[in-house]
């Protein structure tokens, strides 16, 4: 019998996934990892998501019910290293961060995986909507596009090697999400219909500045508005308050709508623009995973997406002399931002992804 160690956040998902592996036969294993010190509860005013502990009551009973073991595990150094500090160090150098893809890559799948294969498991799964799969001809473990596109979590998974796709199993892709809520209620899982998480864990409501703030301990500092040209326009509240493509709350009249088209943190500076200013052909990407394919060596035609909610657009993709990737877009992108993540995709397939330059 196979062992597998889920990941459990106290959701849906990651219960309705249980389920499904321990009726496969799998020995199952529940998981729940700490993310969040009590300073760091505090800090972040998140007392009711607090690190996923909020949750363990819920995967622990879910647990319980389906009879297998369940162990909250002590996370709370590697979250705090590579997804906090992580996410403000990239604020605070004028990037959009996408912290949940750090979060997948290192604790999730990263130190999830290492302390799976210590306890004796052949693999680890998570809730994520999802497929994974061996391709025998590119002898390459693929990962592909859910049955409900409308929940698709490739984005946030672009970054996993070959080894963890090798070791992880996702229960629920070939799903719908009624249908997982449906095997939940019939099983009589307690959070069968408890609502799904929105804002990212560590930041309740998206008050990502206030966090910010009170993580680095550095107050956001005033400074320039310019125009393309460089003409001084006014005053912002500190470069890490915008993204590129805000137009609300720039708390400036200029007598027309106003987006900020780009950030220098360097000098502090938020310029100003028309919409037309946001559009690009192109973008460049550093830290590219390849999944699908070992390496490229010829431009290759795909389709890209830059941002999580955004539709994927034909575009080419093509290696660069220094080592980064170059996408050309078939039609003009709107509002590309320097550390989100951009995601390569052949159909249903997921050619690989990197962090937008």
């Amino acid at each position: 019998m196979k062992k597998v160690m889920i990941g459990m956040s106290g959701g849906v998902d990651s219960s309705a996934a249980a389920l499904i592996l321990k009726n496969q036969g799998y020995d199952v294993v529940g998981v729940t990892l700490e993310m969040f010190s009590d300073e760091d509860i505090v800090m972040c005013g998140n007392g009711r998501n607090n690190g996923n502990l909020s949750g363990a009551g819920d995967a622990r009973s879910v647990s319980e019910k389906l009879g297998f073991e369940h162990i909250t595990v002590d996370m709370k150094e590697c979250f705090r290293r590579n997804v906090m500090e992580y996410f403000c160090e990239s604020y605070l150098c004028g990037r959009t961060p996408n912290p949940c893809i750090e979060c997948n890559s290192c604790v999730k799948f990263g130190e999830m995986l290492k302390l799976a294969q210590e306890n004796g498991c052949d693999y680890i799964a998570t809730g994520h909507y999802a497929v994974c799969e061996y391709n025998e001809k590119s002898g390459r473990y693929l990962l592909k596009r859910p049955a409900d596109r409308s929940k698709d979590q490739t984005y946030m998974l672009y970054s996993l090697t070959q080894e963890q796709l090798a070791h992880t199993l996702f229960p629920l892709g070939n799903m719908e999400k009624s249908a997982v809520r449906e095997i939940a209620a019939e099983n009589g899982l307690i959070n069968a219909e408890k609502p799904d998480s929105q804002d990212i864990c560590f930041v309740p409501d998206g008050k990502y500045v206030e966090f910010i703030e009170k993580f680095t301990v550095k107050k956001s500092v005033s400074g320039d508005y310019t125009d393309m040209s460089g003409k001084v326009l006014g005053k912002h509240k500190g470069h890490i308050n915008y993204t590129k493509g805000q137009r609300k709350g720039l708390g400036i009249a200029l007598g027309k709508p106003a987006y900020v088209v780009k950030k220098d943190y360097r000098t502090n500076t938020v310029v100003l623009g028309e919409e037309s200013d946001l559009y690009t052909m192109s973008l460049t990407a550093e830290n590219v995973n390849l999944i699908s394919v070992e390496e490229i060596t010829e431009p290759m035609r795909i389709t890209a997406k830059a941002r999580y909610s955004q539709r994927d657009c034909a575009a080419t993709l093509s290696k660069m002399a220094d080592g980064n990737y170059l996408v050309e877009f078939d039609e003009p992108q709107r509002a590309v931002t320097s550390g989100q993540a951009v995601v390569f995709y052949d159909g249903d397939i997921v050619v690989g992804g990197g962090t937008i330059i």
